[in-house]
């Protein structure tokens, strides 16, 4: 029997980043996760977890058991996390990977961060040997998917990005981001998009933190920035005007204390923090102290939706394309569940042709005439062949009737 294709999951459309941040997946632990989902729920599994969503892809039977081990693995009760989530089988879920893959289901429209993402998740699943040929094909299409439908629409035109929205943001606060220093804490693709926009601005200086002093350094040469690791946050943060993070940490790398000590060695002078995290690098705290602007993935959704109109005009060409595809997965889909059943319409035959060409050449052994044993051979192999099918038509004929 084939397994069930579903996708359970959650983002920013169905929860705040309160809830989101407490179901992330952890690249350290996403290898044990999907060995636990195969060992106990699944035939196939993958984890996509970014800033904006986490969701289980599943080839499976036990799909209403998904739910209560998601809550239950991130120590959760399963009611806490039920108003949040959604299941969506088979066709339902492959237009939504297509639409992740595409940047339609984004919270910025187009957005070509995620089908990075995407890719990772399905490294990490292959890597973990969970990666069957359902979800392999699902994946690939996928991304056949939104190649296509950034190669021949104009979903990605314009700029539109959360490192945007965040120069956008600190214009409005520093009269010229000209005279502003900013520090950028991580060095991974978010980063380095934040890092391409600010640097445009021709800010008096850069430096890029991170927990490996090499990466940063990597990173900064490329925007005439400095490098430094997180230890010397502590001493150096109240340097910065401009602070934007983004890293993998489990745990905030900035807390409301740290933050409070920079403050009074700037005289109070503003800060303006972007958290692009999730979960938070910042301790929410920090925004309540005075003279601190501090922004999350949610508050910058706003400000991307006014630059949205050339993508969403886009829209309407980019889903006739997945439509035009899922038709076409879910038809791959048809003839695969039908291969067990012809490989065992084909077993049956072959041993009934056995069973009587043996028959035959017994009957020949005893010196039956050659011409009535291939007559009874023909007849007997005819029936046998026609008996399964032949049932099948009647019970169907009876329940039309």
């Amino acid at each position: 029997m084939a397994a069930s294709l579903f996708t359970l999951g959650l983002n920013h459309l169905t929860a705040p980043l309160a809830v989101r941040e407490r179901v992330v997946f952890h690249v350290e632990r996403l290898h044990d996760a999907l060995s636990e989902l195969k060992r106990d729920l699944a035939r196939e599994a993958a984890i996509l977890s970014t800033c904006n969503r986490t969701e289980l892809y599943v080839a499976g039977e036990r799909p209403d058991q998904l739910a209560h081990w998601f809550a239950q693995y991130h120590r959760l009760a399963p009611d806490e996390l039920q108003p949040y989530l959604y299941t969506l089988p088979q066709e339902q879920a492959v237009r939504h990977a297509f639409r992740v893959a595409a940047g339609l289901d984004s919270m910025v429209l187009g957005e070509p961060q995620i089908l990075g993402q995407m890719k990772d998740a399905a490294r990490a699943a292959e890597s973990a040997g969970t990666l069957g040929s359902l979800l392999h094909r699902l994946f690939q299409r996928s991304f056949a998917v939104a190649k296509e439908v950034r190669s021949t629409t104009r979903i990605g035109a314009a700029s539109v990005s959360m490192a945007a929205a965040a120069v956008k943001l600190a214009a409005r606060i520093f009269p010229s981001l000209k005279d502003q220093s900013v520090l950028l804490i991580g060095a991974g693709e978010m980063i380095e998009l934040a890092a391409t926009h600010f640097a445009a601005q021709g800010p008096t200086r850069i430096a890029v933190a991170n927990r490996t002093l090499e990466r940063a350094e990597r990173l900064a040469t490329r925007f005439n920035a400095s490098a430094l690791e997180l230890r010397a946050l502590a001493e150096r943060l109240h340097e910065y005007d401009i602070v934007v993070s983004c890293t993998a940490s489990s745990l905030p790398i900035l807390g409301k204390g740290l933050v409070e000590r920079a403050l009074r060695a700037r005289r109070h002078r503003p800060m303006f923090m972007v958290d692009l995290a999730v979960p938070r690098d910042i301790e929410q705290e920090a925004g309540e102290l005075d003279d601190v602007f501090l922004y999350t993935v949610d508050d910058l959704a706003e400000i991307v939706s006014a630059n949205l109109d050339s993508r969403r005009s886009a829209l309407e060409q980019a889903e006739a394309i997945i439509d035009s595809q899922v038709g076409h997965f879910m038809h791959w889909m048809r003839l695969r569940e039908g291969v067990p059943l012809i490989r065992a319409l084909r077993d049956e035959a072959d041993a009934a042709r056995r069973e009587e060409l043996e028959r035959a050449h017994k009957a020949l052994a005893r010196g039956e005439e050659p011409a009535k044993v291939l007559e009874a051979l023909s007849r007997t192999l005819t029936n046998k062949l026609l008996h399964g099918p032949t049932l099948a038509l009647s019970e169907n004929l009876k329940r039309t009737k």
